[in-house]
């Protein structure tokens, strides 16, 4: 067996200010903000598996996510779209496939929402 295991154990996202890209997650995903910025440039958002790390010290205009890397997870996608319009999150696609949207955080990360 490789030393090296077949896990995904956390996805960096590179923000420009840590403390409002943690307020903005933490709405969006309906999650506390109580959690500590660690070395005063990561916050780990507390997900259920894979981990996602907010890092403002890897942040610079060419490292924003030009498109997904990953998509979170939705039980009804015509309800996570409409909750995003109402949080007036840049959407960057309509519905497509009746099975995902793409949207923008404040940064210019392109994220996706997908029905599981």
């Amino acid at each position: 067996m490789p030393p090296i295991l077949n896990q995904i154990g956390t996805v960096f996202i590179p923000v420009r200010d840590i403390e409002k890209a943690r307020s903005w997650y933490c709405d969006i995903l309906g999650l506390p903000e109580d959690g500590d910025i660690l070395h005063g440039h990561l916050y780990v958002l507390p997900m259920v598996g894979t981990s996602i790390v907010l890092d403002s010290k890897i942040f610079s205009e060419d490292v924003v996510f030009k498109k997904p890397l990953f998509h979170l997870n939705t039980n009804d996608i015509k309800e996570a779209y409409q909750y995003m319009k109402n949080k007036q999150v840049e959407l960057a696609s309509s519905i497509e496939h009746d099975h995902w949207f793409n949207f923008k955080d404040p940064d210019g990360n392109h994220l996706m929402v997908c029905k599981c």
